[in-house]
């Protein structure tokens, strides 16, 4: 085989390798935020179709500012969440003024491929304990790819079919391994909390393209209203 053949091989070879690495990225980059895109928007459409056939009308829930401080009665207790299916809208202003995305009950690689995840061993929504959402840092719409701009005082805010609940997170987000499963404790030890109380935990991967450790935010139920009394005052500010 002559040295120009062998030259030429390679060359096609290195065209044909880098086409698919670029391939590849297009993918990761536009191709799967594209799935996710109508993927979280369909997920969204069909609660508010739930929400709006609903009958008996909404659960009553506390006041506009009413305060959730650990051991107090907090809203009812939800139905149990059905694995795979949304139960719940998560807006987040400090991630953008149109920032939202679905939560759905687990956290398999086909529900964070639509939305959030939220971790079935963990408490429900508004209730006692550690309420724990995982979400893509990177790919599939990125929706927590500014996670680390979450900052203390920051809102967290979640709908489900009657009720809105603020939640404020208490720490910079903090890093850990993929192994520190107690950071979804009800109490986590490494958190700002020491006793029980109704807490959010909000999980994703780092560093961006890795999955190398995981970062962390802690918050605890601030406030909860009626949907039927419109949005919270946190999702104006």
């Amino acid at each position: 085989m002559s040295v120009r053949i062998v030259v030429r091989s390679f060359s096609e070879l290195c065209i044909t390798a880098g086409t698919v690495i670029v391939l590849f990225v297009v993918y990761l980059l536009y191709w799967t935020g594209v799935k996710a895109d109508h993927a979280a928007s369909d997920q969204m459409s069909g609660l508010q179709r739930q929400w709006a056939a609903q009958s008996p009308p909404p659960r009553p829930a506390a006041s506009p500012q009413s305060t959730a401080p650990a051991g107090s009665e907090g809203p009812p207790a939800p139905a149990a969440y059905a694995e795979g299916r949304s139960f719940a809208v998560m807006y987040i202003p400090r991630l953008g003024k149109d920032w939202h995305e679905p939560v759905l009950e687990g956290t398999a690689v086909k529900d964070l491929q639509k939305g959030l995840g939220h971790y079935a061993n963990t408490a429900p929504l508004g209730q006692q304990g550690n309420f724990s959402v995982a979400g893509h840092r990177r790919t599939y719409g990125d929706p927590f790819k500014d996670f680390p701009e979450l900052r203390p005082g920051d809102a967290v805010v979640l709908r489900d079919d009657s009720t809105w609940y603020t939640y404020r997170i208490d720490n910079k987000p903090y890093r850990t391994v993929p192994s520190d499963v107690g950071v979804i404790d009800a109490v986590p030890a490494k958190s700002p909390f020491r006793s029980p109380g109704r807490y959010l935990t909000l999980t994703t991967c780092d560093p961006e393209w890795g999955s190398s450790h995981r970062l962390i935010a802690w918050g605890h139920l601030d406030s909860t209203q009626p949907v039927t009394r419109g949005g919270p005052p946190a999702l104006d500010g």
